[in-house]
């Protein structure tokens, strides 16, 4: 029970291990890799595109002057789409700052022929405000949608664009979001789960970080069209594609703007930060929407597949347990990818890290237990081997007295009282052997449980006296004195027969090792809730390694080999399986030459 428990215990640790570890900045990192590398290897069917990008490009610029002319440039190509009538125009041009007065006048005249425009706004440094558009170009404007990139902290990468951002308590929503809610003239209703635009339901939980849309950019092989105000001053036809179009106007000259991020994309590449929010809106328009996994999913998903690692260790093994566990790798690989195809996220590295240190963990236990096993199965073998070469030793000396006597009885002509001396020397000789026998089987019933304890009260004097009694007469043919202090009236419960054994036990131990004209001493007292009954003698003592190995089957002390007495060596084994089953312990004391002490302590009857 205690190593399933510890093995349990191994397996949560496993699972809280992977989960910590997932939340760290290194873990959200590997999960924004996957989730990257996901995004690039389902990519979603083209669909036909609601935007398009009005580009101010290098070309653009250099025929125009560079960046001075950059709002003559974005007025002239305005000029062109609000004749092709557009759904709304998002302008991704900071104009917080006046320019030259012709080129702010022509954006002005541009802006008020554009239907449904929406400018953009910016943070302040510190967030103490928002970088607005001059009062002549915003009373122009139906929104101001603010264009924060909401670049990943750790590697600047654009997954996620917030949907919503305030400055103190004046809060604008996102310019991609204001583009879609300007293109039919909706009201964003708002709720704690999502967003209501039109009939459209946005789910952007609120959280702490605010509301963050998953940008679903387009396959790269159908990115968002984009014509420059240069092609349309060379071809102005080409403003018809912009009817019925939402479109985003702004930089995209890779010299002359700062706004480029990488994408999930992005393999060394960058995007311009007007197609960012052009797919942003791409995303709102075609609600290709990627929802987050509920957290309770990721822990669960995670927690199965540490206890199916180790289940697996547990109850299979060999190629079985390695399919299984390699089944479970799959999984943890598998299912992050086969929920983005359901347009969810799932976190890659929770299940997988957690189920990697589950396998790991269950492998390397299983390992060292089954090697502790065979250890000791081997251990036992040995010490069996070792017994039973023992016993066979110990019984050759009653059987050859037994069979001697026997063929001297049946071949010679004795006397009455030479064969009353034969069968008095077979009969002892065989109780003997039968005591030998029922010993070895005690000590085997004993270590495998199969003995059923007596509940019977009685006081630990009641044991002693008993004991000692018996005891008496084996010390008195030694001369050996035994003293016995007051003995304990506590009472115990258990078997009455076994307690007697084990004491009795140890006692005539005492008197067997114990040279003749010394003396025994038992006492007996209450320490705590428990009876401590004692046997000093005055022998030949024990060293330290001997005290370790006294209660081991079949070993035989020093003590025993120079004293010439005959022993199983099991019968302090016994003793001691009797002592624990009845919740006790038992203590031993001794020194080379000063003799030895042993020491029952039982439970006090409650």
């Amino acid at each position: 029970m205690k190593k399933r428990l510890v093995y349990v215990a191994l397996m949560a640790a496993a699972w809280l291990l992977g989960i910590m570890a997932s939340w760290t900045a290194f873990g959200r990192q590997i999960d924004s890799f996957a989730y990257d590398f996901v995004f690039r290897l389902h990519q979603p069917k083209p669909w036909p595109a609601q935007s398009m990008i009005l580009a101010l490009d290098q070309a653009t610029l250099k025929s125009l002057g560079g960046v001075r002319g950059m709002r003559q440039a974005l007025a002239m190509g305005l000029e062109k789409v609000a004749a092709a009538h557009p759904k709304a125009v998002a302008v991704d041009v900071i104009l917080a700052e006046p320019a030259d007065e012709a080129g702010d006048a022509a954006l002005e005249a541009a802006f008020r022929k554009t239907p449904n425009l929406v400018l953009p706004c910016d943070l302040l440094p510190d967030e103490k405000g928002w970088d607005d558009p001059l009062p002549r170009f915003r009373k122009l404007a139906v929104a101001v949608g603010q264009v924060h990139a909401g670049l990943d902290s750790l590697d600047a990468i654009s997954r996620e664009l917030p949907l919503e951002l305030a400055a103190g308590k004046d809060r604008r929503w996102a310019l991609a979001l204001e583009a879609f809610r300007a293109s039919d003239g909706s009201q964003i209703l708002e709720s704690p789960d999502d967003l209501d635009v039109g009939g459209t339901i946005i789910p952007a939980r609120l959280t702490s970080a605010g509301r963050l849309l998953r940008i679903r950019y387009r396959p790269l092989d159908s990115p968002i069209s984009r014509i420059s105000v240069k092609q349309l001053m060379d071809k102005p036809g080409l403003a018809a594609q912009f009817t019925g179009k939402v479109v985003f106007a702004g930089l995209t000259d890779q010299t002359a703007v700062r706004d480029r991020w990488m994408t999930p994309y992005s393999n060394g590449s960058i995007m311009p930060g007007v197609e960012i929010h052009a797919s942003a809106f791409e995303t709102i328009a075609e609600k290709m929407f990627l929802v987050s996994a509920p957290e309770w999913s990721v822990l669960l998903f995670a927690m199965a597949l540490t206890a199916g690692a180790g289940l697996t260790f547990a109850y299979l093994s060999g190629w079985a347990a390695n399919v299984a566990a390699a089944s479970l790798v799959i999984a943890a690989h598998l299912v992050p990818y086969a929920a983005f195809t359901e347009r969810i996220v799932f976190p890659y590295l929770p299940g997988t890290l957690a189920v990697w240190l589950a396998i790991v963990a269950a492998a390397s236990w299983r390992h060292f237990v089954v090697r502790g096993q065979l250890g000791k199965s081997e251990s036992e073998r040995l010490r069996y081997q070792h017994a039973m070469h023992f016993v066979t030793h110990e019984m050759r000396t009653p059987l050859t007295a037994i069979q001697g006597s026997s063929e001297l009885i049946g071949r010679y002509a004795m006397t009455d009282e030479k064969r009353k001396q034969m069968a008095a020397l077979i009969v002892t000789e065989s109780k003997r052997l039968g005591s030998m026998i029922e010993t070895f089987l005690s000590v085997e019933r004993l270590s495998a449980g199969e003995i059923q304890l007596k509940e019977e009260s009685f006081t630990a004097a009641e044991v002693m006296q008993t004991c000692l009694s018996r005891a008496l007469p084996l010390a008195e043919r030694k001369q050996i004195a035994i003293d016995s202090a007051e003995l304990p009236n506590e009472r115990i419960r258990g078997d009455r027969e076994l307690i007697e054994y084990a004491f009795f036990n140890i006692l005539t131990n005492a008197v067997k090792y114990s040279p003749a004209g010394t003396r025994i001493e038992l006492s007996g007292r209450r320490v705590k809730d428990r009876v401590s009954v004692s046997v000093r003698d005055q022998g030949i003592g024990m060293n330290q390694r001997e005290m370790r190995r006294v209660f081991e089957k079949f070993y035989r002390t020093t003590r025993a080999q120079q004293s010439g007495e005959a022993g199983s060596g099991i019968g302090l084994s016994i003793v001691e399986q009797i002592v624990e089953q009845h919740g006790g312990s038992i203590l031993v004391e001794s020194e080379p030459g000063k003799g030895s002490c042993f020491t029952l302590l039982l439970p006090v009857e409650r």
